[in-house]
């Protein structure tokens, strides 16, 4: 399969290499850390938190070949766009539980309890009778390029990249409303959601206060 996979309106979507991470580790810590509605709410300098577990996570992730850049051809190795992804399995359902169980309770830790949650609950693979997901984990777009419908095209270019590979389904958990639409439009179904208003802790406070219109964290899945 080529790397390159697809250029329109001066942006090239291609396959990440594990050499473009410390490029991206850069380009998250300035635009999807302070966007995404969790983490942004928090207060919290949350790419600091178990960062080196999730460097080697994501890592792992682009090696599988499941991981994409936008770049602006204008500006050559400039960064506009990406998406993190790898395959899961119903083994990992566990295996998440354990480690989101044993993980510092800052708010990284408490969006790994939550998505862990959500992925017993809603358990895709016993409802799909699927051995495997390709499950898209991060999709962050630059600032200045919101709108204008790359989230869309690096989505269906992900997608094509999970038939390639013979993946039956994509998977999605999506924090914010807006990315929820945007899955929606290309096909993808959401299967279960969890408003958070209603995740408690403990002491039953709410746990997550994101500001509207996020109000659910929604899982989004198509067959592929």
């Amino acid at each position: 399969m080529s790397t390159n996979l697809g250029s329109k309106d001066g942006v090239l979507i291609r396959i990440m290499k594990v050499s473009d991470y410390p490029e991206l580790k850069n380009f998250m810590g300035k635009n999807f850390f302070n966007s995404e509605p969790l983490c942004a709410s928090s207060g919290e300098n949350v790419q600091r938190h178990h960062e080196e577990e999730n460097d080697k996570y994501h890592i792992s992730m682009i090696e599988q070949g499941t991981c994409l850049l936008a770049l602006d051809e204008t500006q050559p190795g400039r960064i506009v766009g990406f998406v993190l992804a790898g395959a899961q399995y119903p083994s990992d359902l566990e295996k998440h539980r354990k480690e989101a169980m044993e993980m510092e309770q800052n708010v990284w830790g408490r969006i790994c309890v939550l998505l862990s949650k959500v992925e017993i609950d809603a358990n895709v693979f016993e409802r799909y009778k699927a051995a495997k997901a390709l499950y898209s984990h991060i999709t962050n777009v630059h600032t200045s390029m919101r709108g204008k419908g790359l989230g869309g095209r690096l989505a269906a270019a992900l997608m094509d990249v999970g038939r390639q590979q013979g993946f039956p389904l994509m998977i999605a958990y999506c924090t914010s409303y807006y990315s929820a639409r945007q899955k929606e439009s290309l096909g993808m179904e959401c299967v279960y959601s969890l408003a958070y208003a209603d995740y408690k802790n403990d002491k039953g406070e709410v746990v997550f206060k994101p500001e509207a219109p996020h109000t659910h964290l929604r899982l989004m899945l198509i067959k592929l």
